[in-house]
């Protein structure tokens, strides 16, 4: 069943996270992108038919903004025992096939998706310069089995105009996708099915 993001207040500043990157074993946390103009933190997974859908989409953006002043992190808290391809190992495996410029971590707790107040893949929460929220919700209106391309037309304006000191704007739409595969008796307040 198909869920839509939480949309956390524009204006909150990003919680911290340090978790391993599957692909190299490393911990990656906000910190480590300090230098950074901004922050995207994706919530993806492997077997989502809405990330699948926009997984080329994700690769280009990747490849858009990997030398920029853009630090992006996309990150699974989904159980693996419910769903073993959302596990570290074939993240790491779908990183590598799809040439993944960003780190791609694993939040084997789930405190990570509940500090963002996550709550479908794929979700997406930008940072400014401060860390704190500038845009959250859809890459854009395509959907599987809908007609129309995948552009991440909604995020890429509010990623261009972070970068470029204007306002992002605050006509935000929400993500829709599957819900966090949350484990057993783990399932955050603001989770209701």
């Amino acid at each position: 069943m198909a869920v839509t993001s939480t949309m956390l207040p524009l204006g909150t500043t990003a919680p911290k996270f340090d978790l391993p990157d599957t692909a190299t074993g490393d911990m990656v946390s906000v910190d480590d992108f300090a230098d950074a103009k901004g922050l995207l933190v994706m919530f993806i997974c492997n077997h989502c038919p809405y990330v699948q859908h926009i997984r080329h989409g994700l690769v280009e953006l990747g490849n858009d903004y990997a030398n920029g002043d853009l630090g992006m992190v996309a990150i699974s808290s989904n159980d693996p025992a419910a769903y073993p391809t959302d596990g570290p190992e074939e993240m790491a495996r779908e990183a590598q096939e799809f040439g993944y410029r960003f780190p791609y971590l694993y939040d084997k707790s789930q405190e990570v998706a509940k500090a963002y107040t996550a709550m479908c893949t794929p979700d997406f929460f930008l940072f400014g310069r401060d860390r704190t929220l500038v845009y959250r919700g859809r890459f854009d209106e395509a959907r599987p089995n809908t007609i129309g391309k995948v552009t991440g037309t909604d995020l890429r304006l509010a990623i261009d105009a972070m970068l470029n000191d204007e306002p992002v704007s605050e006509e935000q739409f929400p993500s829709m996708g599957c819900s966090i595969k949350w484990k057993p008796g783990n399932e955050p307040d603001y989770f209701s099915n």
